[in-house]
């Protein structure tokens, strides 16, 4: 494996970027106002909290560690660099001013006609620590300090109506790394522990005392790191040596590079990417911006004059959607990727050097990824894409049985099934339509014919999905055993 890039080592601008999206997942969720009940529990990943906390303060881990793999031989001058970053929590608090001269403190605050809210703001940090050469241990402790700041809030003649008062609790963070040799490559070790001095009595005060979305970029000078991901064959045994506890390191930068790593608190894969689509920030790994701007177009003018008064990062969420063009919207559409397609030829690029856009949410669909389909200029979610594709008409085999639109089956759920499957173990079920996913997997759609809602669930397009394993077909012409209801 090369030590360097031919091209130089990789712009950490560039990995903060990618690293931003970790660092601020969850940050503010839609719909972005600070009376949503999910946005009061915001904290998400890479929390690490106070180590003397009571146990009804919920406080997270203090500490985190990753260990990655270094070609680099002993003799050879060089040593790794360590950025830590996190977010450190700042109370916002609005006061207003008294007739007497003094400031209570109060939710909201309506200034000149705009809402200023109490709320829990986020601060970035980050520690650099001087290149650790190879072999020397590395254990500091890092301080961060605390503070407070007083903004006053005047009204058009420019009389003080009330202020706003920030405030953050100091930090510490303790930094260890050592060397290991294995089998012809360097092991190295990084730590981080959360060594706050003071007990946490309850939930705010174990958050206020945390080093919230904590992740780490290491790059390396004369060396470079193994892809623990997909190492080569003589790296694979160091590699699966490699232990991590809430921290997983891979390769990021320009693909193809190997001097820089990005240890995050969830796991991700090599050289990640934001996608080119995304506009800005959504809190939300940029994997479903169309959804969520459309859902922030359709808020109130109430609605979003809250979320504005929320967050300054809320009001730039607000602003950016409202002032999209149709043209911007239809970029966030993205492409669709073809997955039976055969791979690129010699000409074409290789998947290593195709970056894909980061996507630490798994559930999340991602069309921005791979090129499209050719779809003769009709949208690609019209039916029209595919006219060999008719659900209404299709039909599947089962036990050599046809099962089509309108049959009758019994339902079996496999032990796969979720607890809402397992309601309709044994129930007689109609079948709605027969569908094939990109995959080519066939699901089954039924309504169950003891609903008395099954009317409606038809109407409405609301379904039961299942795999044709999980199915009885059942004759037409066969009774169905309905309960008797008690008169």
């Amino acid at each position: 494996m090369n030590a360097l890039s031919p091209a130089g080592p990789v712009s950490l601008d560039h990995v903060r970027t990618i690293a931003d999206a970790v660092l601020y997942e969850g940050y503010l969720l839609y719909p972005y106002r600070a009376s949503s009940h999910k946005n009061r529990s915001r904290w998400q990943f890479g929390v690490l909290g106070p180590p003397s906390a009571s146990a009804a303060s919920f406080s997270e881990d203090p500490g985190m560690e990753m260990q990655c793999l270094l070609t680099a031989p002993h003799d050879t001058p060089g040593g790794v660099t360590i950025h830590l970053r996190f977010l450190q929590l700042q109370v916002r608090e609005v006061q207003r001013r008294d007739e007497d001269g003094g400031y209570t403190p109060v939710d909201q605050l309506t200034v000149d006609g705009v809402s200023v809210l109490s709320w829990d703001e986020a601060v970035e940090r980050e520690v650099t620590l001087p290149a650790l050469a190879w072999n020397e241990e590395l254990d500091q402790l890092h301080r961060i300090t605390g503070g407070s700041e007083t903004e006053p809030l005047t009204d058009p003649s420019g009389a003080e109506v009330g202020r706003i008062v920030r405030r953050r609790e100091p930090l510490a963070a303790r930094i260890r790394a050592r060397w290991t040799a294995d089998d012809g490559f360097v092991r190295l070790s990084v730590s981080v522990d959360n060594e706050h001095p003071d007990t946490a009595a309850d939930k705010d005060s174990a958050i206020r005392a945390s080093l919230i979305g904590s992740h780490l970029l290491l790059q390396a000078h004369g060396a470079g790191f193994v892809s623990l991901l997909e190492p080569a064959d003589e790296a694979a045994g160091a590699a699966g040596r490699c232990r991590q506890r809430r921290c997983w390191p891979v390769l990021a930068g320009p693909s193809g590079t190997t001097d820089t790593v990005l240890g995050a608190p969830i796991i991700l894969y090599d050289y990640p990417e934001v996608a080119e689509q995304s506009a800005g920030a959504l809190f939300d790994s940029t994997e479903i911006d169309e959804i969520l701007t459309l859902r922030v177009m359709t808020m109130t003018d109430e609605e979003k004059a809250e979320a504005r008064a929320t967050d300054p990062r809320a009001r730039e969420i607000i602003d950016r959607c409202d002032g999209m063009s149709p043209a911007d919207l239809q970029q966030l559409h993205g492409l669709l990727r073809d997955p039976h397609a055969p791979p690129a030829g010699p000409a074409g690029p290789s998947p290593a050097d195709t970056p894909t856009p980061f996507d630490p949410d798994p559930f999340d669909s991602d069309p921005f990824d791979s090129d499209p389909f050719d779809t003769g200029g009709v949208p690609w979610w019209d039916p029209a894409t595919d006219a060999a594709v008719r659900p209404e008409s299709d039909a599947v085999l089962i036990d050599g049985v046809r099962v089509a639109k309108g049959s009758l089956v019994r339902v079996h759920p496999s032990r796969r099934a979720d607890a809402q499957d397992l309601f309709f173990a044994d129930q007689v079920a109609r079948v709605t339509a027969v569908l094939s996913d990109v995959d080519g997997a066939v699901h089954v759609a039924l309504v169950l014919v003891d609903d008395p809602a099954s009317d409606l669930h038809d109407w409405y397009g609301r379904y039961f999905y299942f795999a044709p394993d999980e199915l009885e077909p059942l004759p037409v012409e066969s009774p169905i055993e309905h309960r008797e209801e008690t008169p």
